[in-house]
């Protein structure tokens, strides 16, 4: 009995050392972004010279000043921001070091032991431990952003740690932490929604953001109706409002009519409308098929790009 106990502490202080060395190996890469009144958010070194922040932590987009870990703080500017999936992107002057980032889609899985990691200021970082409760598929923000995965945490994020990374027990950050996006619940936002929306930001500075200029909502159609017009479903979305001057009323849309398909995607219900309009297909044309007055139509829409949203938040 005194050698198993012995062998259990054992593994417990292997296991507390591992975590102290995790948190030891992404300390570099933890930063103190001061971007809004009061409190510090919490950023990471994504890639040499980039810091990845919260987007609804940003509350101003100039004057913005980072604390690295060895207690210098240097001028960043904003390059971009996504609302949808509350991430921003910022230039700083110092190429010196980026965290270990793990992309791998089998990374973070339902059990793994995690960490939050975020920097205080001068007196250093902080953590948080807990483990991931949940994980599913690909899922939509609020807004309509798309996330890779759905990954919940059982662990605290604690005022100001929106923006600070996940950390698995090797030291590879998994994703960015935020509660932007979970009703105060502690969310990650991937690693591999990380880099792809830090690439668009790289590139156009913001996320497009497809406009139809609709108000939709699910509805059957009749046996009648959907075998007369051999529709493998028997769903859609009818039209319940058409903006002025939308890419909607250029097309032609009508109050009542019934959208079956976007392009190649067949709509069901609202969330394959937003499915269909993902940020790359602002400015294509697609076909729309639509049921008016029991017939079936195409029109040609354009997708427009929806005004960006003001930069509010907690």
């Amino acid at each position: 009995m005194e050698t198993q106990t012995s062998e259990k502490t054992n593994q417990l202080i292997a296991l507390s050392r591992d975590l102290a060395a995790a948190v030891q190996k992404v300390s570099p890469a933890v930063v103190a972004v001061d971007a809004r009144p009061r409190i510090a958010t919490r950023g990471v070194l994504w890639r040499p010279g980039i810091v990845v922040a919260t987007h609804h932590t940003i509350k101003r987009e100039e004057d913005i000043t980072v604390l690295l870990h060895d207690g210098r703080e240097i001028p960043a500017t904003l390059i971009g921001r996504d609302p949808s999936t509350d991430l921003a992107a910022l230039k700083i002057d110092d190429t010196s070091g980026a965290a270990d980032i793990a992309d791998q889609a089998d990374a973070i899985q339902v059990g793994h032991l995690v960490l939050a990691v975020g920097r205080t200021g001068e007196e250093g970082v902080s953590a948080s431990l807990g483990c991931v409760s949940a994980v599913s598929g690909t899922w939509r923000t609020w807004q309509g952003g798309a996330i890779d995965r759905f990954v919940r945490l059982d662990l605290g994020i604690y005022l100001g740690f929106s923006g600070s990374p996940l950390v698995g027990a090797d030291g590879r950050v998994l994703g960015i932490n935020t509660s932007g996006l979970g009703r105060g619940q502690a969310i990650t936002i991937p690693a591999a929604t990380v880099n792809r929306v830090v690439n668009a930001l790289l590139t156009g500075g913001r996320i497009p953001r497809p406009y139809l200029g609709v108000g939709m909502q699910p509805v059957r159609l009749p046996d009648a109706v959907k075998g007369k017009l051999n529709l493998a479903e028997g769903a859609g979305v009818i039209v319940l409002s058409v903006e002025p001057d939308s890419p909607a009323d250029k097309a032609g849309f009508l109050v009542g009519d019934v959208v079956v398909a976007l392009g190649d995607i067949t709509i069901n219900d609202t969330d394959d409308v937003r499915a269909a309009l993902t940020p790359e297909s602002v400015g294509q044309t697609i076909g729309a098929t639509i049921v008016r007055g029991g017939e079936r139509a195409i029109l040609a829409v354009t997708i427009g790009e929806r005004p960006a949203l003001k930069h509010n938040g907690e």
